[in-house]
């Protein structure tokens, strides 16, 4: 007898977490990636004859950017250390919560990181107020692709009727899901 609950996949709980580890390892993999290639960027920046001639300001935007890729490349790259530790300890479904809580905290920390970059990097190539401006109207759109798009997303499939064209959609409703729980 399977232990699903709500609609959705027929999985016990423990085929839901490995399924949802697998799918979590996927989503890491794209972030660290890219959280590792811009990383390195920051710390060779330091290393160019350019920036010696960074004013205080700009310097203190680098220090801070540094800290925050520092921190995104541990939150995204925390979930490994989660796994390792835990795996045989019959954890499977609170790893994934906590991994789950992790990467999106890595989110927004790579949202901060993102923004503090391109601040920093506008700063010099621009000289002028029309940097904030742009790396607002860049947090605006980071925030809608990351955040709010999703966010709609849920609040459409929950408000309208749930009309299934033959497959579950991914998910399929899956309500009993630990790393939604997390949030």
């Amino acid at each position: 007898m399977s232990e699903t609950r709500g609609r959705g996949r027929d999985e016990t709980q423990e085929e839901r977490a490995d399924r949802q580890w697998s799918e979590l390892l996927q989503e890491l993999r794209v972030a660290q990636t890219g959280v590792q290639i811009l990383f390195g960027f920051l710390l060779a920046v330091v290393f160019q004859s350019r920036f010696e001639e960074l004013g205080d300001v700009d310097r203190d935007i680098y220090v801070v950017t540094v800290m925050l890729g520092s921190a995104t490349a541990a939150a995204l790259i925390g979930p490994v250390s989660y796994h390792r530790l835990l795996t045989g300890r019959r954890m499977k479904p609170q790893t994934v919560m906590w991994a789950s809580r992790m990467t999106v905290l890595g989110l927004g920390l790579l949202f901060c990181t993102m923004c503090s970059t391109l601040l920093l990097i506008l700063r010099v190539a621009l000289h002028n107020q029309l940097a904030l401006w742009l790396v607002g109207a860049m947090a605006l759109w980071f925030l809608a692709c990351w955040f709010l798009f999703p966010l709609w997303a849920i609040a459409k499939g929950r408000s309208g009727p749930r009309e299934d064209a033959g497959g579950d959609g991914g998910d399929g409703g899956d309500t009993s899901d630990p790393a939604r729980g997390a949030a």
